[in-house]
């Protein structure tokens, strides 16, 4: 099978909109050949991540992760993320939050594409 390539342009788009059509695309829902246990043969490029619409109430949701450490939760805003790691991270950690944490996990993430 060859890999089928997408392009999804985030300008002026919502953040959960442009999430959602990307990973179900990364899933292989859209295809007729889909299979929950492999991995679609598809690339996704998302265009022009910094100029996704983002309201203010948006800006202030918070991700965490956690070190491994007692008392290693570690919060931060979306705005603070964006501004520290670029939009690109942020759109990177939705998408990934929206696919299954499995094996595939992984290889459907590394046909993500994004640039600012």
């Amino acid at each position: 099978m060859e890999k089928k390539e997408y392009t999804i342009d985030a300008k002026g788009k919502r953040l959960g909109r442009v999430a959602t059509e990307a990973a179900s695309i990364l899933l292989g829902k859209d295809s007729t050949s889909f299979a929950r246990h492999v991995a679609a043969p598809v690339s996704v490029k998302i265009l022009n991540a910094s100029e996704l619409d983002i309201s203010e109430k948006r800006s202030g949701e918070i991700f965490q992760r956690y070190t491994g450490y007692p008392g290693g939760r570690r919060e931060e805003t979306l705005g603070h993320l964006a501004k520290r790691q670029g939009y690109s991270e942020v759109v990177t950690r939705v998408i990934s939050g929206m696919i299954p944490k499995n094996k595939l996990h992984k290889v459907r993430m590394n046909n993500l594409e994004i640039s600012e």
